[in-house]
């Protein structure tokens, strides 16, 4: 059986690092692995194409889909992912393969042998752009006018004196909404949590968990900012972070 060589990009060390090691155990040769998709990108334009990239939906910058379509020519993808469902019915009916985080031997070897039987299509880069979902847009008050902020670059929503304000890394800003229902309404896809009454999160922003007393935990979505997240939800959020125990800290 001919040694596939595979390449890995995710932007959290220890899930590319956990990948490669399983892609190695199962004798692939990993060439590379990348933590974005500038890089990844860069490598793939002065080196020959490989059988397979393991690919990361969310990552800094571009996605996995905005990165494929800026590829003419891309190798067979297997996307790696925690909870992107909207992706997941987009790569289904694509016909390409997916693993779900935590990725364990017995699924991948699955991967694996599909990718050595040539059953995992190879679509370009115009098939990609016709599979991104719609751009997500808010948008937000800057002076008199009106700034377009992509949802992606959120970390959470806050209601705060009867106003719902967009928070992102560095800055914080009113939304045209006055509820989180609101907010619900119009990204019904984008897996968005009610941690507290007043705070809705998006969940890939999550970086950091810690637990407290009474069976709740916090979540770092920032440096030095960390959310308290309701009991009932705690559990929740947990298992859609394929988290088991204290891992994350």
């Amino acid at each position: 059986m001919t040694r596939l060589q595979v390449l890995v990009a995710d932007d959290e060390p220890l899930a590319r690092e956990r990948m490669a090691r399983l892609l190695c155990e199962a004798e692939c040769e990993v060439l590379a692995e990348f933590e974005d998709g500038p890089s990844l990108l860069a490598w793939m334009g002065v080196h020959p194409p490989v059988d397979a990239l393991f690919l990361d939906i969310q990552m800094p910058g571009p996605n996995g889909l905005e990165i494929l379509a800026e590829l003419s020519d891309p190798p067979p993808v297997v996307f790696v992912t925690a909870f992107s469902e909207y992706a997941l019915r987009a790569f289904e009916a694509a016909a390409v393969d997916y693993l779900l985080k935590p990725v364990f031997e017995e699924r991948l070897a699955k991967t694996l042998a599909r990718l050595q039987a040539k059953q995992v299509r190879r679509l370009n880069g115009a098939d990609w752009k016709q599979i991104l979902p719609p751009l997500q847009r808010i948008a937000v008050r800057a002076g008199e006018g009106t700034l377009l902020l992509e949802l992606k670059h959120v970390t959470y929503f806050e209601v705060i004196d009867k106003h719902v304000w967009a928070h992102t890394p560095g800055r914080h800003l009113q939304t045209r909404w006055d509820t989180l229902k609101e907010v619900e309404q119009a990204f019904p896809e984008a897996g968005l949590m009610r941690i507290q009454r007043d705070i809705l999160l998006r969940p890939e922003a999550v970086v950091g968990c810690r637990p407290l007393l009474g069976g709740r935990c916090k979540v770092r979505v920032a440096p030095g900012i960390e959310l308290a997240v309701s009991r009932t939800m705690t559990h929740r959020l947990r298992v859609r972070l394929a988290l088991s125990g204290d891992r994350l800290n």
